[in-house]
């Protein structure tokens, strides 16, 4: 497998669509335990890559990935646009210079989206925040690239780790955020950011697996 710009434009444009679809799912679940609009602001903030997508109809795949980050990074309110816009930001620099994004790159974007998102926020797993989706994600990409799977499973075992992980989040106290004032109060309840995280990782097994 490998990703040109124009299957990365399509994952981006999916990214889009899936959130605003999962918009109202993603502010209920915050409202829950924070101020409730988290899926207003990732479906604003995605509508606004949107609006850049014919200046990146002539980037290369960094150049997709960075100018997406900058995008999120200043158009998403509250935390989770510096987060996911360093993430975005970060994975660029690992396929600088490339023409295409092949699966072996996989577990380093995801290692490196992570790093972006532990910049900005200071998390650790178990604090019931995105990482906890992404972090297992990563890990299992990682062993599956390593132990030579093909790509339909790699992206499968990637999507179930994530999904399990944001499942985790229900079972743990925040510690992190807006979600951290309610202490106790957020247990039994799935974190956003990780429920965000799986959106996203779905569309891209939506595209690649297409």
């Amino acid at each position: 497998m490998s990703v040109n710009t124009e299957t990365l434009l399509s994952i981006i444009t999916c990214m889009q669509k899936n959130i605003k679809e999962n918009r109202d799912y993603l502010s209920n679940l915050d409202r829950e335990i924070g101020d409730g609009d988290h899926g207003i602001n990732m479906d604003r903030g995605f509508d606004e890559v949107i609006k850049k997508m014919d200046s990146m109809q002539n980037a290369d795949v960094a150049g997709i990935l960075k100018t997406t980050g900058m995008t999120l990074a200043f158009k998403v309110g509250g935390a989770s646009g510096p987060l996911y816009g360093t993430a975005f930001m970060k994975a660029s620099d690992v396929v600088k210079g490339k023409s295409e994004i092949a699966i072996q790159d996989l577990p380093a974007l995801l290692d490196a989206a992570i790093g972006g998102i532990q910049l900005r926020g200071k998390a650790v797993a178990g604090e019931k925040t995105m990482l906890d989706a992404l972090m297992p994600a990563r890990e299992a990409a990682e062993k599956a690239v390593a132990e030579g799977q093909d790509v339909k499973s790699i992206i499968e075992i990637m999507v179930k780790a994530a999904e399990d992980g944001a499942e985790y989040t229900k079972t743990i106290k925040a510690t992190k955020g807006r979600a951290s004032y309610v202490g106790e109060r957020s247990i039994g309840h799935m974190d956003p950011g990780a429920a965000s995280s799986v959106v996203l990782l779905r569309s891209i097994a939506e595209i690649v697996l297409a």
